[in-house]
């Protein structure tokens, strides 16, 4: 399946609209030869049903498919969409989707069906009887009078609204204005929303605020002139600070929750070009595209047969979320919304330029100082005052030392032994020497262009300053503790993968280091530890590597104050050597 993809530079219309027949090819099938308003798409499960599991698989597909239909019309599948929607939203059908509850997974998956109402008035919702219709409005309209939490699901009523009134319906700006207002009150400047929480700041922010609202802007500029800037105005500050967040060769930051989603990382610049926001030169935003596409789709991230899959380089049910049902991935399809824009479009005709950056950026709204080394290829950042609680692994996706675009991460599994926890890039901190618990919320911290620090407490009798300083693609990590009981310190490095039986590493009596092809991970005891270990956590823990490995210093620490430092680098080769 990935061979498919290895020659397509993603430069033209043509070239987006094969890659998406190519994703979307494996559905075809099942999506027109079932009568059911669903598609089954594995057996793993999600914290929701089984029906709203398949409605999701029929749904998300659409982000691409329904911008696809702007140009090449699809009959076919076009009629299929519209039998199961018919049969999934009339109530007397025996495979009716049901009333939508409070915090319903369906409220999510409307946002699809708002887009492709939106795009497809008379391609698609005037096909439909009007009995059908109503039945369609009855039910997206349920999920306007429940309650959802308060973050970026606020949009997807937003954006049933903009579709029912693009469909002839009443608007209710009482309402709708509400709506905007609780969205504004997300809003903390520089072009920078907090997806409710102020500690949740990650991609959602651009491929759900920013992009709904690029959708609102587009069509919604007669009837709402005033909002409709605002967001196309926010999106492009923020344009100038999302280019920090990927490398040269168009792999973004890994960090934060909803990975599975893969290259809706992308969605954003998508997104830009569909409101006709050249927020950064339509060239810049080419290459940007670009890469990340050719780099996203020749991972491997398809199944035997061709379906996208849960997890991140590879299949990994491991670091997914509760909410990452079998059909989940296809949200990255909203990276083809600008197959929606027509052929004329400034940004296919315009030749790939590069994307200007600085080397450092200290991302103040983001909480976050991101470092571009080797030439670009290798991002680095180093990240402060960030989580969300009660997500699936969010100490690890969001509270590490450090994030990197070639070494990744690593989230735990179940279990007692330090293995089992894969802590790369994290201080683990035991008092039994068994439970480990590394850094999560944090008491305080601070963020500069030269170090991040902060204040942490992984047990009431236990306090720790770190203080990070990045130089290049090491950085030197310095630990303040305080305790009051005995402690078991485990202090880990990048991790890299394994090809062989075991780890290529050597340590000695203050140093470890292990390999892999162009990646290297270091760690070197400066003061305060007493041993090296090389670590070989649980398969399926690293984001990027089934099989993975990285060095590990070792203390135990009795009662009183400690100053512990080391250096850590995870370095990349270069044409030009080690950077």
């Amino acid at each position: 399946m990935v061979k498919k993809f290895i020659d397509n530079n993603f430069l033209s219309q043509n070239d987006y609209q094969v890659a998406l027949e190519t994703i979307v090819a494996p559905l075809r099938e099942p999506l027109l030869t079932s009568d059911t308003p669903g598609l089954y798409l594995g057996s793993s499960g999600a914290v929701y049903d089984q029906q709203r599991a398949n409605m999701e698989a029929l749904v998300r597909p659409l982000w691409g498919i329904a911008p696809s239909w702007t140009s090449r019309k699809d009959d076919v599948l076009k009629e299929s969409y519209i039998k199961k929607l018919i049969r999934g939203t009339d109530p007397t059908d025996p495979q009716y989707w049901g009333i939508i509850e409070e915090y319903d997974q369906y409220i999510v998956e409307t946002a699809a069906l708002s887009l492709t109402l939106l795009l497809h008035k008379e391609y698609f919702w005037d096909d439909l009887s009007k009995r059908a219709q109503k039945n369609v409005i009855h039910w997206m309209e349920q999920a306007l009078e429940r309650k959802i939490p308060k973050n970026n699901w606020t949009f997807f009523k937003v954006l049933i609204r903009t579709a029912l009134l693009h469909c002839g319906e009443a608007l209710d700006r009482k309402a709708l204005k509400e709506e905007l207002k609780l969205i504004d009150s997300m809003y903390i400047g520089a072009g920078w929303y907090v997806d409710g929480k102020q500690t949740q700041r990650d991609y959602y922010i651009p491929f759900a605020f920013h992009y709904y609202g690029l959708i609102y802007a587009t069509f919604m500029k007669e009837e709402d002139p005033e909002w409709s800037q605002r967001f196309i105005e926010r999106a492009t500050l923020f344009a100038h600070d999302f280019i920090y967040y990927f490398d040269d060769d168009g792999e973004a930051l890994p960090y934060g929750r909803s990975l599975t989603y893969r290259f809706a990382q992308g969605a954003f610049f998508s997104a830009l070009v569909f409101a006709d926001v050249e927020a950064i030169p339509w060239g810049a935003m080419k290459s940007m595209l670009s890469t990340h596409l050719a780099t996203w789709l020749n991972h491997d991230i398809f199944t035997f047969d061709g379906r996208l899959s849960i997890g991140y380089h590879y299949e990994n049910l491991v670091m997914a979320e509760g909410y990452n049902a079998p059909g989940s991935p296809y949200w990255a399809l909203k990276t083809f919304l600008l197959l929606a824009v027509k052929s004329d479009h400034p940004f296919w005709s315009a030749k790939p330029s590069p994307v200007k950056k600085e080397s450092k950026k200290l991302m103040e709204k983001g909480n976050m100082l991101l470092l571009n080394e080797c030439s670009g290829h290798h991002l680095l950042g180093y990240p402060a005052g960030m989580l969300v609680e009660g997500q699936a692994h969010a100490e690890a996706k969001y509270s590490k030392f450090v994030y990197s675009t070639k070494f990744g991460f690593s989230v735990p599994k179940t279990g007692v032994y330090y293995e089992a926890g894969a802590f790369d890039n994290t201080l683990a901190v035991s008092c039994d020497g068994q439970y480990f618990r590394t850094k999560k919320e944090v008491i305080s911290y601070q963020l500069t262009e030269t170090y991040v620090s902060y204040q942490w407490s992984p047990f009431e009798q236990v306090t720790i300053g770190t203080e990070i300083y990045p130089f290049g693609q090491w950085h030197l990590r310095v630990h303040e503790i305080d305790t009051k009981i005995p402690l078991y310190i485990r202090e880990g490095g990048f991790s890299v993968p394994v090809s062989g039986n075991k780890p290529q590493a050597k340590s000695g009596e203050n140093f470890g280091v292990v390999t892999a092809g162009d990646l290297t991970s270091q760690i070197v005891a400066v003061a305060g530890y007493e041993e090296v270990l090389i670590i070989r956590p649980e398969a399926n823990t690293s984001l990027f590597f089934p099989r993975s490995s990285f060095p590990c210093l070792k203390s135990s620490l009795p009662p009183g104050k400690h100053r512990l430092l080391c250096l850590v680098g995870g370095i990349v080769k270069s044409e030009e050597g080690v950077k």
